[in-house]
C-alpha cells in the first residue's frame, strides 16, 4: 500500500542575514617572522660541552680529511711519480689556501679587537677627563683612516681644529663630529639598502624558509659592510661573532620589542598587509633590519653616538620605502 507524501514542519526561528551574522576572525598584525627567526639564529649560544663537542668532531675531521690525502698522493707517486707530484702540488695549494682563509679570519678578529679597544680607550678618556688621553684616541683613529683617500679632509681638519679645543670633551665632540659623521652616512645608506631588500626579498619569495635565508644573508653582508666603514673588516667567522654581538646588544638594550620609534612602521605594516600580506610582513621584516643595523653601528663605531643623535628606525625606514617605490617607478 503506497503512502502519500509527508509534511515536515519547520521552526519559525530566522536564520542569521549578512547584517546579523558575525564577523569574520581578523588577520592577526604581521610579526616580522623572518627577522625573528634571524634574530633567535643569533642570539643562540652554544653550551662549552657543545663546543667542544664540535671543535673535537672537526679536527677528527681534518686528520682523516688529511692522512686520506696524504695517502692518495704518496700511493699515486708510487704508481705514477708524474701524476703523483701534479696532485701533491695540487694538495699544497690546498693547504696554502687553508692557511691563508685562517690568516684572513685572524686579521680580522685583530681590527675587531682595535675597533673595541678605541671605544675603551674613549670611555677612559671621557671619564677622566683627560685631554692627553682624548688626544691620543684623536691619533690613534686618525691613523685607522690614513689609508683612505676620501677621509684626508676631515683628517686635516681634525689636525687643523684640534688645538682650538683646551678640554678632553670638546676634542672628543670634534673627533666624533669630523671625522665619524662621514662613516655615520655610509653606514646608514648600508642599513637603508639592506632594510629595502629584505622588505623586497620578503613581499617576493613565497616561502618562509627561503626568506628566514635570505634575511639571515642580507644582514649579514649589511654587518660585515658596516664593519668595513669603520675601519673593522671581517672574515666569516667574526662576521657571525658580530651577528652574535648585535644581537645581544639589542636584548640588553630591550631593542628587539616594539619601541617608540617601530610604532608607525608596524602599524604601517597593518595597514599595507589589508592590501598586501606580504608586503606587510616585508615592511615589519625591513624595520627590524633597520634596527639590526643601527646596533651593528652602535657596536662597530670606534666612538659611542655622543655628539651626534643616533639614526632613529623610523626614518631609515621612510627612506628606504621611498628609495623602494623610486626604483620601481624608475
Amino acid at each position: 500500500m503506497s503512502r502519500g507524501p509527508t509534511l515536515i514542519e519547520l521552526d519559525d526561528t530566522a536564520t542569521d542575514t549578512p547584517a546579523t551574522a558575525p564577523q569574520p576572525p581578523e588577520d592577526t598584525p604581521p610579526t616580522g617572522a623572518a627577522m625573528q627567526a634571524t634574530l633567535a639564529l643569533g642570539r643562540r649560544r652554544m653550551s662549552w660541552l657543545g663546543r667542544m663537542g664540535w671543535a673535537a668532531a672537526l679536527a677528527l675531521l681534518g686528520m682523516a680529511l688529511s692522512l686520506a690525502a696524504w695517502d692518495f698522493v704518496t700511493g699515486l707517486i708510487a704508481r705514477n711519480p708524474s701524476l703523483g707530484w701534479v696532485a701533491g702540488g695540487l694538495l699544497g695549494l690546498v693547504a696554502l689556501a687553508c692557511l691563508g682563509v685562517a690568516l684572513r679570519e685572524w686579521a680580522g678578529f685583530r681590527r675587531l679587537r682595535r675597533l673595541d679597544d678605541l671605544r675603551q680607550l674613549a670611555d677612559r678618556a671621557r671619564h677622566d677627563d683627560t685631554r692627553a688621553t682624548a688626544l691620543k684616541l684623536m691619533d690613534r683613529l686618525s691613523g685607522l683612516y690614513s689609508a683612505r683617500p676620501e677621509m684626508r679632509w676631515h683628517r686635516d681638519r681634525l689636525a687643523e681644529l684640534a688645538p682650538d679645543k683646551p678640554d678632553a670633551e670638546g676634542l672628543l665632540h670634534l673627533t666624533e663630529t669630523t671625522l665619524l659623521m662621514p662613516l655615520d652616512q655610509a653606514a646608514c645608506a648600508e642599513v637603508e639598502a639592506a632594510a629595502r631588500q629584505v622588505a623586497l626579498l620578503t613581499a617576493m619569495l613565497p616561502m618562509a624558509l627561503v626568506d628566514v635565508v635570505a634575511a639571515l644573508a642580507v644582514n649579514l653582508r649589511m654587518i660585515r659592510r658596516i664593519a668595513e666603514i669603520y675601519g673593522g673588516r671581517a672574515g666569516a667567522l667574526g662576521s657571525i661573532r658580530l651577528l652574535r654581538g648585535v644581537v645581544a646588544h639589542l636584548l640588553a638594550t630591550g631593542a628587539v620589542a616594539v619601541g617608540e620609534d617601530m610604532l608607525g612602521t608596524v602599524a604601517s605594516g597593518g595597514v599595507v598587509s589589508k592590501l598586501s600580506r606580504r608586503f606587510g610582513e616585508g615592511l615589519v621584516n625591513g624595520a627590524l633590519t633597520a634596527r639590526l643595523g643601527i646596533a651593528a653601528m652602535s657596536i662597530c663605531r670606534p666612538l659611542p653616538f655622543v655628539a651626534v643623535q643616533k639614526p632613529r628606525t623610523g626614518a631609515i625606514m621612510s627612506t628606504a620605502v621611498s628609495g623602494l617605490f623610486e626604483r620601481a617607478n624608475s
